[in-house]
């Protein structure tokens, strides 16, 4: 029994070390993917990155069923210390434990979640693992002098294309950190600058991320590279802002395409940039969704150990197709489909759910919420308030299963908490909050319609502002292609009483959608129309949207930059000034 005990767990490393060469694959290709500028290519690149974690698992699972052995609960805990000896000296012990999560409650039909089989917490330490790839690379400017610093940190990214004119970035990088640094001038004798090994690709874009170390100082940075339309490249800004580099790695994206050999090392990087950001989403934004949804789960419960107060109804106007809830102490909400749906909604669980893999698979340029889906997750039935077990009980009933002093939700989705959109203008302390949430109102609706995404109900309860002050749409039930709607100007009314009738005198498609008649319906008060008009005239017109229809359905890939664009060096490049979306 010994030999097949280690026989099934060498397996399932094999099996994940297929899927880990996989992903290592994909992510390393995203550099000549850059180089060419094949836009349609990194797209595909996104999503078949995503779906290959099930893939694999799935393929793992074949493989430790055919071993008649694996069929037995009992001989689980020996496989699972025969894995571990396994582990020694590998480089991505904790991916593979979630692996091993992953294969093992499939092989037992999902009943053993939370026992001793499984690895609830990680046992092997992830500290000073050996690379042969350096994580990254330091530079000292006491010894080199800053320009020939920055210059040798650009040729050492291997990027194979010709510079626009590097001499003028490197000026402008220069310029930058001096007004920065003005406050504070002092160089230390230590200072040194240390840079990822690897680019970090998203989009159309590749960014240098580092720390710049003064004394006991980290000032973190992102130099965004970008080409021109003769794929000659440039430096395209200088992030040196929390908020900034916060934004960059948004959850409101797609996941950045890596090169790591060693991803906790990675990780171990990035915390020292945001220490406020929890594991689960450093490996998230490092395109490892799955580990960022096992550490999610992982913290969820550690909180949920050492805090007290109660589940409770999300704050905002109750939804028509989720009960969503928050637990206040927690910066998460979790969202249950109801299992009948109030008029006016017409879809079905099916449809949703369809919907929310959708936008998994999608370019999210920053504006679509990123989720997490659950299945059969326990929570204690004494930390619910008693008006939204009944909520739940009454409008997911399926859904709701009562063990043994726990409430088991079948299925759900996990988000980052929000302030609804609705809810923020009510607070705004003054014109210009309520200015700057209707900018980013219609930048949110804009730069979702050049990703071909018409989010269909416009409301602004359906947005949420993160805490950086950006807009993203978080209710997907209703969103489909910019490029299946057709969009109508109003006809005008041939008689009189036309203006006049409950129903339209006019024929109206199961597609068809009139701008116009938008306004009256989402905004509230006057003067948040006045607003959104000022910063974003034409957008409720029939041409404004078709005239973006018809660029994506040219197949055009327009960047989109998200950073400030006073943040971009004032260089002209060969690109259309038309193009430039600011995120």
């Amino acid at each position: 029994m010994e030999t097949v005990v280690q026989e099934i767990a060498r397996a399932i490393v094999d099996g994940f070390d297929r899927h880990y060469r996989s992903f290592r694959t994909i992510s390393s290709e995203a550099k000549r993917r850059f180089e060419i500028g094949d836009w349609a290519a990194v797209q595909r690149a996104s999503v078949e990155r995503i779906e290959l974690y099930d893939r694999r698992v799935t393929e793992g699972v074949a493989r430790v069923e055919a071993f008649p052995e694996a069929a037995n609960e009992q001989n689980w805990a020996p496989i699972k210390r025969a894995f571990i000896a396994e582990l020694v000296n590998h480089q991505q012990p904790e991916l593979a434990q979630t692996y091993f999560n992953s294969v093992a409650s499939r092989v037992l039909h999902r009943r053993y979640y939370n026992n001793e089989n499984l690895f609830l917490r990680s046992i092997v330490s992830t500290e000073h693992i050996l690379a042969l790839q350096p994580t990254y690379r330091a530079y000292y400017p006491k010894a080199l002098g800053l320009r020939a610093t920055l210059r040798r940190m650009v040729t050492d990214l291997g990027l194979t294309n010709s510079w626009e004119a590097i001499e003028r970035d490197l000026a402008a990088v220069i310029r930058a950190m001096s007004d920065f640094f003005a406050r504070n001038p002092d160089v230390h004798d230590n200072v040194q600058v240390q840079v990822l090994s690897s680019l970090f690709y998203r989009n159309q874009a590749a960014y240098m991320i580092g720390m710049i170390i003064n004394g006991y100082e980290r000032t973190p940075f992102a130099v965004p590279i970008r080409q021109n339309a003769r794929r000659e490249l440039y430096l395209d800004a200088l992030l040196l802002h929390r908020q900034e580099l916060g934004a960059l790695f948004s959850l409101a994206r797609a996941y950045f395409m890596v090169d790591m050999e060693v991803p906790a090392a990675f990780v171990s990087f990035l915390r020292q940039i945001f220490p406020d950001k929890p594991n689960a989403e450093l490996y998230t934004a490092l395109g490892l969704q799955k580990q960022g949804k096992t550490l999610f789960y992982r913290d969820m419960t550690e909180h949920l150990q050492h805090s007290s107060d109660s589940f409770a109804a999300a704050p905002g106007i109750r939804g028509m197709v989720m009960v969503v809830f928050t637990l206040p102490s927690f910066p998460y909400v979790f969202k249950v489909i109801r299992d009948r749906f109030e008029a006016p909604k017409n879809v079905d669980r099916k449809t949703v759910m369809a919907q929310y893999r959708l936008v998994k698979h999608h370019d999210r340029v920053g504006r679509l919420a990123d989720t997490l889906e659950f299945s059969y997750v326990a929570f204690p039935k004494d930390r619910f308030e008693p008006a939204l077990l009944a909520e739940l009980e009454d409008k997911a009933p399926s859904m709701v299963q009562h063990v043994a002093g726990n409430v088991v939700l079948q299925h759900l989705y996990v988000e980052r908490r929000m302030v609804p959109l609705d809810l923020y203008v009510q607070r705004a302390k003054d014109d210009d909050e309520l200015r700057g949430a209707m900018r980013e109102y219609g930048n949110c609706i804009r730069e979702l319609a050049l990703a071909n995404i018409f989010p269909g109900d416009l409301l602004l309860k359906n947005f949420g502002v993160t805490r950086f002050g950006r807009v993203v749409f978080y209710d997907f039930d209703e969103i489909q292609p910019l490029t299946s709607v057709n969009f109508r100007r109003l006809p005008t009314p041939v008689h009189d009483e036309d203006e006049y009738r409950a129903e339209a005198w006019f024929s109206v498609g199961p597609n068809d959608v009139f701008p116009e008649e938008m306004p009256p319906f989402l905004f509230a008060k006057a003067r948040y129309k006045e607003l959104f008009d000022e910063e974003h005239p034409g957008l409720f017109t029939a041409d404004y949207w078709r005239n973006i229809q018809s660029r994506v359905a040219a197949g055009e890939h327009l960047p989109f930059y998200p950073y400030p664009t006073d943040r971009r060096f004032p260089h002209k490049h060969a690109e259309n000034a038309d193009d430039v979306i600011d995120t």
